[in-house]
C-alpha cells in the first residue's frame, strides 16, 4: 500500500511566497519601500535604526514595525524619535513570516509612508527562511559575534542584500577581521554589499542612508 506523504514545510513556504508577493504588489502600488532588518539579539538593530532615522526622517516619511516575543521597549524608543511605530508580539515565534507582516502592515497603516523598516526577531536562523515581501533584506553582524558567523549561519548571508558590520569601533578589542568577514559573506553571496558601521559613534551610516533614500526615490519614480 502506497503511503501519501504531505510535505508541510514545502506548503508553508509556498503559502509564504504567495503572501510575500501580495505585500510587494501592495507596497509597490503605494510607492513604499519595505526593509527587513535581521540580526542576533544584541547586534544593535534598534540602535542602527535610530541612526538611520536621524539621517532620513527629514527627507522621507518613515515607519517602523518592531517585532518581539514580548515588551514594547524598542517600539517606544523608536516612537520617541517622532516616526510612526508599532509593536508586534509573536507569542514565542522566532521570526516574522509574510502573513504576519501583511497583517502588521494593515494594522499599522502604510498610507503616506515612504520607507518602512521591519525589525525582525533577534535570530540568525529562522528569519532568513521566510520572505516577508521586503524590497531589501538587511542583516547585522556585530563585531563581538566574530568574523566567522558567515560560516556558521550561511543562509542569512546568502539571502541578504546588505550586511552591516556594527560596532566596528570595537574591532581592535575583539580581534575582528573585517576582510575575513567580508570574504566569507561574499563567498556565499557575491552580490552582498558590506557597510562597516558604529551605532555608537555614527560612523559609516551616511552612505547607507544615501542608498536607502535612492531606493525610495527609485520606487516612487521621482523625487520624494
Amino acid at each position: 500500500m502506497n503511503i501519501d506523504i504531505f510535505e508541510t514545510k514545502e506548503r508553508i513556504l509556498a503559502d509564504n511566497e504567495e503572501a510575500a508577493k501580495r505585500t510587494k504588489e501592495k507596497l509597490t502600488g503605494e510607492g513604499a519601500v519595505l526593509v527587513n532588518l535581521m540580526g542576533s539579539p544584541g547586534a544593535g538593530k534598534t540602535s542602527v535604526l535610530l541612526n538611520l532615522i536621524n539621517l532620513l526622517k527629514d527627507k522621507c516619511a518613515i515607519g517602523v514595525i518592531e517585532a518581539d516575543v514580548d515588551s514594547d521597549v524598542d517600539a517606544q524608543t523608536i516612537a520617541d524619535t517622532g516616526v510612526k511605530a508599532i509593536q508586534i508580539h509573536t507569542a514565542g515565534l522566532c521570526h516574522m513570516d509574510a502573513d504576519m507582516t501583511s497583517r502588521a502592515l494593515d494594522r499599522f497603516g502604510t498610507e503616506g509612508l515612504d520607507l518602512i523598516f521591519l525589525e525582525n526577531i533577534g535570530n540568525l536562523v529562522c528569519p532568513a527562511e521566510f520572505d516577508v515581501g521586503a524590497d531589501l533584506k538587511m542583516m547585522i553582524l556585530s563585531v563581538p559575534e566574530g568574523d566567522d558567523k558567515p560560516l556558521k549561519y550561511p543562509l542569512m548571508f546568502t539571502v541578504s542584500d546588505i550586511m552591516l558590520v556594527n560596532k566596528i569601533d570595537t574591532a581592535p578589542i575583539f580581534d575582528f577581521d573585517l576582510a575575513a568577514a567580508r570574504d566569507r559573506a561574499r563567498a556565499l553571496n557575491p552580490a552582498i554589499r558590506v557597510f562597516p558601521v558604529s551605532a555608537k559613534t555614527g560612523e559609516g551610516f551616511a552612505p547607507l542612508a544615501d542608498e536607502l533614500y535612492a531606493l525610495v526615490k527609485k520606487k516612487k519614480g521621482a523625487g520624494v
